[in-house]
């Protein structure tokens, strides 16, 4: 038998101290890390409290620090008179434990009565700009209950074609049995990380599906700052080849 804990299966243990709400909502970490920026605004925004945490067994281990204090990697986020409970994820779970992860929250779901989730994610994908709005993956009674009447602009539309990996292939494969119902919202995202305009369409996203009150302001105005500072990057980055170009003496 290896004792490689490589080898070992990956197991999860989730620990709160109040009940969840009906609604989960969790944001991961992904490419673009969208989602997990977004919940992580989410929960300054409507002033949650930390409620209970996830563990690892047999993954690297990652201990994230804010202000100097230490915390898990995994977090539940509430409060008392909201509907909501916030999942934010710090830890990158490799696909091979992804399944393990998503029925572990699918049964902590069964036990304390949660009867959706829903998750916000970036896709990284070519794509133009009139594609920077949010999309959906659902299941058929969760589509019904949030989206069969939403009709502005701005609602998110179906995501045509393809699949999902992953754990978000794993929450909605569980989704398709009868007792809870899953979605994925998502928006394409670019390679550079976090993309802040991703991760406010998926904030708009939630704010209008869940009919919350959301501050943008902040997010936006430091988006414009994210922005700006990419673009004299790659201003800089091009000046600066354009200007070695015909300056390397190496070999002369």
């Amino acid at each position: 038998m290896s004792s490689d804990p490589h080898d070992a299966a990956s197991t999860f243990d989730i620990v709160h101290n109040s009940e969840p709400a009906e609604t989960l909502l969790a944001g991961f970490s992904e490419f673009g890390l969208a989602g997990l920026t977004a919940v992580d605004y989410l929960i300054d925004q409507l002033d949650l409290e930390e409620t209970g945490h996830i563990a690892a067994e047999n993954l690297p281990s990652i201990a994230p620090f804010s202000g100097g204090l230490a915390h898990h990697h995994t977090r539940l986020f509430s409060r008392p008179d909201l509907d909501i409970t916030v999942l934010m994820g710090e830890l990158f779970v490799p696909l091979g434990a992804a399944d393990p992860f998503g029925s572990a929250i699918v049964e902590w779901t069964e036990r304390n009565s949660v009867e959706e989730i829903a998750v916000l994610s970036g896709v990284p994908l070519d794509h133009d700009p009139e594609a920077h709005r949010s999309f959906y993956i659902a299941t058929e009674d969760y589509r019904e209950k949030h989206l069969a009447d939403l009709d502005s602009e701005t609602s998110p539309q179906p995501m045509e074609n393809g699949y999902l990996s992953g754990i978000n292939g794993s929450l909605v494969t569980h989704g398709l049995e009868p007792l809870l119902a899953v979605c994925v919202y998502t928006t394409p995202v670019h390679p550079r990380s976090p993309d802040i305009d991703a991760a406010l369409r998926l904030l708009e996203t939630v704010e209008d599906v869940y009919d919350l009150d959301i501050d943008t302001g902040p997010i936006e105005e430091f988006a414009a700052s994210v922005g700006a500072y990419y673009e004299r990057l790659a201003e800089h980055v091009q000046d600066t080849r354009e200007d070695d170009r015909y300056d390397d003496r190496m070999y002369m």
